[in-house]
């Protein structure tokens, strides 16, 4: 698919990797919807990359808020033919701490917006997929999941956050398989540690020490180098069913 031919949903669009990504498909000639909870922030985007970018306040949890931000972006743009999942949430809870048991509503919350959100988005973005104009190798879009390293390399304190991303991973290649009928390809990238607003609020000492655990480049990831993946995966046909991981080869400790 080329880029300036994208109509991508973005969640989490208003900040971090989701941001880069709207940014680098309205660059490439593309249109973006920032789905986001985020008004401030999302708002104040749109209005900085103009008529081609629509923001719509969505909760990527809520079946309603979801399927109008579809129906919304094919009324405004006439199509939907890439989503890239950026929403997400984490939470650092032991599993059984001197406070006791980790909570189970603080579990359930992760899960429901990173898996149950990412899933509910890419069932009705598929849905909207299945109706348009096939290329020449009968593609009708691209969906771009994010997982995490945590997913493979989880944390002392990870358990909910690393349980939603192997999930998101696990359900990869079986819903690119399900998909594969309609022309939709399914990819998830596993960025290890990046730039985002989550780790600009950890303290100078600790940001080199994570620095430091990156083999190379040693330093932590920037959203471009999250959205130039994007790119490649949206223009390469040959993409699908997939996890990368994004990460400078680092493997995480336990803590």
């Amino acid at each position: 698919m080329k880029m300036e031919d994208v109509v991508a949903v973005v969640t989490g669009g208003a900040s971090g990797l989701g941001e880069a990504t709207v940014r680098q498909v309205v660059a490439h000639g593309g249109k973006a919807v920032i789905a986001d909870v985020q008004k401030e922030r999302a708002t104040a985007l749109a209005e900085e990359l103009g008529e081609k970018v629509l923001f719509i306040a969505t909760d990527v949890t809520k079946e309603e808020d979801a399927q109008h931000t579809f129906d919304r972006t094919v009324e405004h743009f006439g199509k939907v033919n890439v989503l890239v999942n950026c929403a997400g949430i984490a939470i650092g809870e032991r599993t059984v701490s001197k406070r006791g048991p980790h909570r189970l509503d603080s579990f359930k919350k992760v899960i429901d917006v990173n898996l149950v959100g990412s899933f509910n988005m890419i069932r009705l973005a598929a849905e909207k997929m299945q109706a348009n104009e096939p290329t020449e190798d009968g593609e009708r879009g691209v969906i771009v999941n994010t997982a995490s390293i945590a997913a493979f390399d989880g944390q002392i304190g990870q358990a909910a956050y690393s349980a939603s991303k192997s999930a998101v991973a696990g359900m990869t290649l079986p819903i690119a398989r399900d998909l594969s009928v309609m022309g939709v390809r399914v990819m998830t990238i596993a960025p290890g540690i990046f730039e985002t607003p989550l780790f600009a609020q950890l303290p100078d000492e600790a940001r080199r020490s994570l620095e430091k655990m990156t083999p190379f480049p040693q330093r932590l990831g920037k959203p471009e180098e999250y959205d130039h993946l994007v790119q490649n995966i949206i223009e390469n046909t040959m993409l699908n069913g997939e996890v990368i991981r994004l990460d400078g080869a680092i493997r995480m400790q336990p803590r």
